[in-house]
């Protein structure tokens, strides 16, 4: 397989699996590592055959289209990250049909977003599901790098990108929401830990959070498209300074194409703060930084 780098294709060669692709982030990410010319397994549980629990009609063959059309190579699988042997099998296979090589390993697996009880304390929580909320987005992603990293501790070089929410470990709303995405950012933390020293020095761990994302479930929410999102601002005024899904992916297609990211290690990282360091904007040539609008409307100390 040849991995010359093409200057309009930067990741030409390079081999991607997103780990929830269908959707959301996971999509935006799928997409823009395929317009950096990447070939990307997008990976999910809703099929045109099989729906997911979140009941909503993307699926991840429109994603794998999705990233081809815009000059990548798109492969879906479906996989459900919680079942060991369907996570198995997905790295058994790119193992088998890429030679073994793994560049670029994104852990979006979410989907709990329904479950979420936002205004219960927890302990007026269903613990059941709450369980269940931090399993869904812990498990599988301990599950996900536990099969796809060793193809790139084989070859010694490779990204691993933990997508989550925020970048600090204060709280933030109820408690499986908390845990679920401060796990994703200590797992990158661990990871680049147990990654460090001479052996693994080309192997970069981290996390990264978009801001306020137009994902498709946030648009139907507000009862808007990505053609007039401006006008959910009228339910949620925040929501102007949102980030469509292609600014996170963006960043990661700009992480991945760094010879330098290594300097990044072990970090929690943002879409907005990435676009000022890799000068990109989002698809409608908008720079949205939802990092300065927390800070101008919270308050200059506000972090998340």
């Amino acid at each position: 397989m040849s991995h010359q780098i093409r200057p309009d294709r930067p990741l030409a060669g390079r081999v991607a699996v997103v780990a929830g692709a269908t959707r959301g982030a996971g999509r935006g990410i799928a997409v823009s590592l395929g317009e950096a010319g990447a070939t990307v397994y997008c990976t999910g549980r809703s099929t045109r055959t099989r729906s997911s629990p979140m009941n909503r009609p993307e699926t991840i063959e429109e994603t794998a289209a999705m990233v081809t059309e815009c000059g990548g190579i798109g492969i879906f699988m479906r996989v459900d990250h919680a079942i060991e042997e369907d996570v198995k099998a997905l790295f058994e296979r790119v193992d088998q049909e890429q030679d073994g090589h793994l560049d670029i390993l994104v852990n979006d697996i979410w989907g709990a977003e329904s479950q979420i009880r936002w205004d219960v304390p927890f302990w007026e929580d269903d613990v059941r599901t709450a369980i269940a909320v931090v399993g869904n987005a812990i498990h599988t992603h301990m599950m996900t790098a536990r099969y796809g990293v060793p193809l790139m501790i084989a070859r010694r070089s490779g990204l691993i990108v933990e997508i989550t929410d925020g970048q600090t470990y204060q709280a933030r709303g109820p408690m499986a929401y908390s845990l679920a995405k401060i796990g994703a950012i200590h797992m990158a933390e661990v990871m680049a830990d147990q990654l460090d020293g001479n052996a693994y020095r080309s192997i970069t761990a981290l996390a990264l959070t978009p801001g306020f994302l137009r994902s498709e479930e946030v648009l139907a929410r507000l009862g808007v498209s990505e053609a007039n999102w401006r006008d959910g601002a009228r339910v949620d005024p925040d929501f102007l300074a949102s980030e469509s899904p292609l600014l996170v992916g963006r960043a990661v297609a700009m992480l991945a194409a760094d010879p330098d990211v290594h300097r990044f290690h072990g970090q929690a990282l943002s879409s907005w703060d990435l676009m000022h360091v890799y000068h990109f904007t989002d698809r409608d040539g908008s720079k949205p930084d939802w990092g300065a609008h927390y800070r101008r409307t919270r308050g200059p100390d506000a972090t998340r």
